[in-house]
C-alpha cells in the first residue's frame, strides 16, 4: 500500500447518542467520508474492536497449557438464547466450558454469573477443550 492511498479510520460517539465511522487521509485532517452507523452496526463495531484482544490475551496466558483452548463466540439475533439468562444455556454442565467474560458494545463484562442476561451481538469469551467450545458454539446457535 502507497502511502498516498493510506486512510485513518475514526469513531466520534456524539452526546446525542448517534455514532459516526470517519475517515481521513493521514497527511490531510479534513473528513473525506462519514458514515452513520445504527445502534447494532456500533455494537458490531465495538465487539470486533474489543473482543479479538481480550480473546488474544487469555490464549498467550493458557499458551502453556495443554487441551485449554480460549474463543469468542457470538449471540447472533437469531440465537434461541437471546435475552434470556447465560445460566439458561446450561453451557458449564453441557460442556464444561467457562464463560470467563462477555464483551458487549466494546466493554468487557468479567465473570458474568448465571443471571447475566444475553443479548444479540454480545461476543462471550469461552476456556474450555476444542470439543468443549464447538458444543458450546452448537449451543448458542441451536439450544
Amino acid at each position: 500500500m502507497s502511502a498516498s492511498s493510506r486512510r485513518r479510520v475514526g469513531v466520534i460517539d456524539h452526546k446525542d447518542g448517534t455514532i459516526d465511522l470517519i475517515v481521513s487521509k493521514p497527511s490531510n485532517p479534513d473528513v473525506t467520508d462519514q458514515i452513520s452507523l445504527s445502534a447494532h452496526e456500533a455494537s458490531v463495531l465495538a465487539n470486533l474492536l474489543g473482543a479479538p484482544q481480550l480473546v488474544a490475551q487469555l490464549q498467550e496466558e493458557h499458551r502453556d497449557l495443554d487441551g485449554v483452548t480460549t474463543r469468542q463466540l457470538g449471540i447472533r439475533s437469531g440465537s434461541p438464547f437471546v435475552d434470556r439468562p447465560l445460566g439458561d444455556t446450561r453451557m458449564r454442565t453441557r460442556t464444561k466450558v467457562s464463560v470467563v467474560a462477555v464483551v458487549r458494545s466494546g466493554h468487557p463484562i468479567p465473570s458474568p454469573g448465571p443471571e447475566f442476561v444475553l443479548a444479540a451481538g454480545d461476543a462471550l469469551v469461552v476456556v474450555g477443550t476444542v470439543a468443549g467450545l464447538a458444543a458450546a458454539a452448537d449451543i448458542l446457535a441451536d439450544g
